[in-house]
């Protein structure tokens, strides 16, 4: 049996951000990850040790119904021919399952930012 031991976790937000990155790929319809600000119009694919850069998180509000969540920006390239609602519906849900299961942080909202479309 696991005994209870006093102390506190604390996760970094790079920690969380890699996690989402790494989740980010698994999905189907992802091509990668993308920095949030767009250099001439041009989303540039991140490479796999950059993935964080794809990933925005901010604590939620204390004022919020959440109190204590973290809110996600992701910031993708999809593939070209899959629906972009599904891939997003997919993506955000993945993030949530995987952040909430192995950090047991709570995840207030997950916000997908399509910044391009590519034929893998």
């Amino acid at each position: 049996m696991a005994d209870n031991i006093p102390g506190v976790i604390q996760i970094s937000n790079d920690v969380l951000a890699d996690l989402a990155g790494y989740c980010a790929l698994e999905v189907y319809g992802v091509v990668g990850m993308a920095a949030p600000t767009l250099a001439e119009g041009v989303a540039q694919l991140l490479p796999a040790a950059k993935l964080r850069r794809g990933v925005r998180i901010t604590m939620t509000p204390p004022e919020d119904d959440c109190e204590g969540c973290v809110d996600i920006d992701l910031y993708i390239v999809i593939e070209y021919g899959t629906n972009l609602t599904e891939v997003s519906k997919n993506l955000a849900r993945r993030v949530r399952y995987i952040l909430e299961t192995q950090t047991s942080v709570k995840v207030g909202r997950v916000d997908v930012h399509i910044l391009d479309v590519k034929v893998r």
